[in-house]
């Protein structure tokens, strides 16, 4: 899929940069890597899962390409194909165009009397690889590898995928941490928010909840709420997570940023004391307990064990 040339500029001034020849790759250094370069906080990811939030780097393999338009995305969904168009770059080119834009789009930092020195340098060489930034990277024809060159590069890896692809997740090789989304309780809620390209998203979506407990890697299901939307019903949640066999649970707010806020407004953010007792509601429903938080993220984790 060719992106419009304005489009592209668009995302380029909200700091995406487009990676190899076919341009469908992209990364964008995250908020957090910022902060933590100046000592000013970090991604609850590092909290969580222990990877250093100033060696982060956050990757799309196909940016245009995703089978939602999901209605709390931070994309632009107008841009979006639900079908891979067009050649696929090699994943080593992709790496190396993704790190050599990350180290140009920090140089900035380099100056800046506050940053901490040692973080920096460590930051010209990431060692994690969220491979998160938008689009479905189940849908890149050459994902398997893109995890196999991370390894090669000893980058841990965690991988975020929206679940419409099982038949790609039974053959994919494991990433270091793999998050299923699960955005709705029910198929109607799923149909509303998700708008997916493919009729029968949520039996998909289910199927890959299901393949979870065949991955040895670390395994998160991930919800992203939204008031007005999806804030509900967290018994229906409950009753999906039990049956899945994920190591964890994120329970986390919609942030008003990106495209998403063209479709919705600081209203629809849930506070961080709704999503503590949102959490609590699905922990209690689904045998799992409440682990830790991060309020700044406005996300719960909960723990199987």
């Amino acid at each position: 899929m060719s992106m419009p040339a304005d489009w592209m500029v668009e995302l380029e001034k909200a700091g995406y940069r487009f990676l190899g020849r076919s341009r469908h790759s992209a990364v964008k250094v995250c908020h957090w890597t910022r902060k933590s370069l100046l000592n000013r906080g970090s991604c609850y990811k590092q909290r969580f899962y222990g990877i250093q939030s100033h060696r982060c780097l956050q990757l799309a393999p196909g940016l245009p390409f995703c089978d939602h338009r999901c209605i709390f995305c931070w994309r632009n969904t107008e841009i979006t194909s639900s079908r891979w168009e067009g050649e696929a770059d090699e994943p080593a080119e992709i790496l190396d165009g993704a790190i050599a834009a990350q180290r140009l789009l920090i140089s900035g930092f380099g100056g800046n009397p506050e940053v901490d020195k040692k973080k920096f340098s460590e930051a010209l060489h990431p060692n994690h690889c969220a491979i998160s930034l938008a689009g479905e990277p189940t849908l890149y024809p050459k994902i398997n590898n893109l995890i196999e060159e991370c390894q090669r590069r000893r980058m841990t890896s965690f991988f975020v995928s929206n679940g419409q692809h099982p038949e790609i997740l039974e053959k994919m090789m494991e990433p270091t941490q793999l998050y299923i989304s699960l955005v709705a309780p029910d198929p109607d809620v799923y149909r509303a928010v998700c708008r997916p390209a493919l009729s029968d998203g949520w039996e998909r979506l289910m199927r890959s909840l299901e393949l979870l407990s065949s991955f040895s890697c670390r395994r998160v299901i991930r919800l992203t709420l939204a008031k007005g939307l999806n804030f509900r019903d967290p018994q229906s949640y409950a009753k999906i997570i039990a049956r899945a066999d994920a190591d964890f649970v994120e329970v986390k707010a919609y942030m008003c940023v990106g495209f998403s806020r063209s479709r919705l407004g600081l209203g629809n953010m849930p506070l961080h004391s709704e999503i503590v007792d949102f959490a609590r509601a699905v922990a209690a429903g689904s045998g799992y307990k409440v682990l830790d938080e991060a309020e700044l993220s406005r996300v719960v984790l909960l723990s199987r064990r």
